[in-house]
């Protein structure tokens, strides 16, 4: 057990390159995971973290007391966690780990998510739950779209990572051409409604960015027009909830014949 109270430590800068930079986290193949169900979500997949961090106050915590029992950490002082700035609520356990390699292939035969251009952390977390949720089991996101393994999209998707197939930087349109199912896109014009539309066979969803959606070459390439009804006084849905509707109305299609 090792307690950090100094900005200059060595392993406390590393800490702070992997909260703030991705290109520290591509160089080192390294992660930030916070919080006791993230860690032990990737541990059930991938095997132990490389380090166990813990806030010095957090050692009360019970929770957070039981799961390092018996295990070496390194305590750091509240305020170098604070620091980190790694989320809004740091959990009092963060974990180094390697960002899982060896994903299988993109595979043009099976249902999908697609991200276009999601800038905002916690709406591509929320994504990559929601289509894990619903038994989708690859992710393709833009350029442009926020990292993948970056903490705060980590802590958002809460384990979901870790059931994923995770493809970045993907040229979206590419895929869509080649793929064998139905590609599907959320928009207003010419769309029909989720709960009227028709479709067959594997679905390829295509979410777009936060305000100006779906890019409109992509809109032109979708085998699938969708809107979503909405009677109310809103005339949109954040984009984490527009494919949570979406991705749930495929999938009871699936359980109720």
């Amino acid at each position: 057990m090792k307690l950090i109270q100094s900005r200059e430590n060595a392993f406390f800068k590393s800490l702070k390159r992997l909260a703030e930079s991705g290109r520290e986290r591509r160089k080192t193949g390294r992660t930030l995971l916070d919080g006791v169900h993230l860690v032990e979500a990737y541990e059930a997949v991938h095997g132990p973290v490389e380090a166990l961090v813990v806030a010095e106050s957090s050692m009360a915590t019970a929770e957070i007391a039981c799961y390092v029992a018996g295990r070496e950490i390194i305590i750091l002082a509240d305020h170098l966690l604070r620091d980190l700035g790694l989320v809004d609520t740091p959990s009092g356990l963060l974990a180094v780990a390697l960002m899982p390699s060896g994903m299988a292939a993109v595979n043009l035969e099976k249902d999908a998510i697609l991200l276009d251009g999601v800038q905002d952390p916690g709406n591509v977390g929320t994504l990559l739950r929601t289509a894990a949720a619903a038994g989708i089991k690859q992710a393709l996101l833009s350029p442009g779209c926020a990292c993948a393994w970056s903490p705060k999209v980590l802590r958002a998707g809460q384990g979901a990572h870790f059931a994923l197939s995770i493809h970045e930087d993907v040229d979206l349109a590419e895929y869509m051409a080649a793929y064998c199912g139905t590609t599907a896109v959320t928009c207003l014009d010419g769309a029909s409604s989720l709960y009227e539309a028709r479709w067959h066979g594997p679905l390829a969803w295509v979410f777009g960015a936060e305000g100006q959606g779906v890019r409109p070459e992509l809109i032109a390439a979708a085998r699938l027009r969708i809107k979503i009804p909405m009677p109310g006084a809103v005339e949109s849905l954040n984009v984490a909830a527009a494919a949570a509707v979406c991705l749930f109305e495929a999938l009871r299609r699936k359980l109720v014949p």
